[in-house]
């Protein structure tokens, strides 16, 4: 459920607002130092962002990580609309570029903006596997709300947030939307 609908993202999107741009640029911060630890720092390191809400979080990830380390981490941005498992039952995605540096070797970590059920980055692991073969993958996500249908975790989250599958989590950043916010909404909201 990673983003805004055609149509929602106007300031009158529903719900409540659970991060709001303060909170969003603490928590990439944050995924931002603890990649650069788990990683013992940015050597061999490609973040690649899922689209659509993925690809500028990676690349603020980047710059954060640039600020520190005074290193250019390579981003990549990779559609996984062709690996999804419900293709057949949706199949009026629009697909988008996919342009992922060298991964051999390499410590490639996924940037999304929602993982839920998991299934979209079992596509993208599927993605990546066509792509190369790394080192190891790791997974950064902004917002975790549960409900996992596979046995998929995020090793870095900017923040857990527990929801009911009745309610809805909204993903606007700057870039797409003009503005930053994660909202929840549904559920007793509806």
């Amino acid at each position: 459920m990673p983003a805004l609908t055609p149509g929602v993202g106007s300031d009158s999107t529903p719900g409540r607002i659970v991060l709001d741009a303060r909170d969003i640029a603490r928590a990439l911060t944050r995924i931002s130092h603890e990649i650069l630890e788990r990683n013992r720092g940015a050597s061999d390191l490609v973040l690649v962002g899922l689209h659509s809400r993925g690809v500028p979080l990676a690349h603020r990830i980047a710059e954060r990580i640039a600020a520190v380390e005074g290193v250019d981490v390579p981003v990549g941005e990779l559609d996984v609309t062709m690996y999804r498992d419900d293709l057949r039952t949706n199949p009026t995605r629009a697909p988008h570029k996919t342009d992922v540096p060298p991964i051999d070797g390499r410590i490639v970590v996924l940037v999304d903006d929602v993982l839920y059920s998991g299934r979209t980055i079992r596509a993208a692991l599927d993605a990546l596997g066509d792509l190369g073969r790394p080192a190891a993958v790791r997974l950064a996500v902004l917002v975790d709300r549960g409900h996992r249908e596979l046995p998929i975790r995020a090793d870095h989250v900017g923040k857990n947030l527990p929801s009911a599958r009745s309610e809805r989590v909204h993903v606007a950043l700057s870039e797409a939307d003009g503005r930053d916010e994660v909202r929840i909404s549904g559920g007793d909201d509806a």
